[in-house]
């Protein structure tokens, strides 16, 4: 093949690709715009300053949002622990249906990513836990095994989710894309554990560290915004 055609060959197949990744781009809906009045973001689109990784696999940002690679790990905020407040998490799944969670009231700081698991709640964001042999007690908006959905508003990838965790003295309250899906309050009955990697039973503190769970290289989550608020005074 002559040299003019290779080049010719070259631009053409650049020009396809380009077209291509211009398309996919497209393809993912852009986040919705929320409030920011009294909301601090702990999470900047830039890098991952103030967190910490435990357990297998990394996060990595890239176009303001944070993914993730292998798991099972969890990436926590370090510089303070969170209580009487509101977090809210702009995420959205890689495939239709992917897996990870938000965790709260973690007791202590984490050096591993199972203690997270068994002794804080984890938020859970999953559309479809039936795939996996599990109830609605481990769908998305739910603590994790523990409470019952109120409400499944949870969107399939590549749409945008946004989950507002309120910590409220004793109780916790989760809405998924404006719903509620969880009001639970320490002491109320919860579902008896049938399987070794859900959470022991008993109450969390009132305030604890936070983080982000990779689950897997089959189950990215990408998140968008961490932030907080602290509720109003009563």
């Amino acid at each position: 093949m002559k040299k003019n055609s290779l080049l010719k060959l070259s631009c053409l197949i650049t020009f396809i690709c380009l077209a291509f990744y211009a398309q996919a781009q497209d393809s993912i809906p852009k986040p919705p715009k929320l409030d920011e009045k009294g909301w601090r973001q702990l999470f900047d689109g830039k890098d991952l300053n103030g967190w910490k990784m435990v357990g297998p696999g990394s996060r990595y940002v890239k176009d303001g949002v944070t993914g993730s690679h292998g798991g099972m790990g969890l990436l926590y905020w370090t510089k303070e622990k969170f209580s009487n407040c509101k977090i809210r998490i702009v995420y959205r799944m890689q495939k239709s249906n992917s897996n990870s969670g938000v965790f709260i009231r973690i007791p202590i700081e984490p050096r591993e990513p199972w203690m997270p698991v068994y002794y804080g709640y984890e938020v859970q964001i999953d559309n479809h836990p039936e795939t996996s042999n599990e109830d609605d007690h481990h769908v998305t908006g739910t603590l994790y095994s523990l409470t019952t959905p109120l409400a499944k508003p949870g969107k399939p990838g590549p749409e945008w989710n946004v989950m507002e965790i309120t910590l409220d003295g004793l109780r916790t309250i989760v809405t998924v894309n404006g719903k509620k899906v969880t009001d639970y309050t320490e002491g109320q009955p919860v579902p008896e554990r049938k399987f070794d990697f859900e959470p022991y039973h008993g109450p969390r503190p009132l305030a604890g560290y936070i983080g982000l769970q990779n689950h897997g290289d089959d189950d990215v989550v990408f998140f968008k915004e961490v932030a907080v608020k602290p509720l109003a005074k009563k």
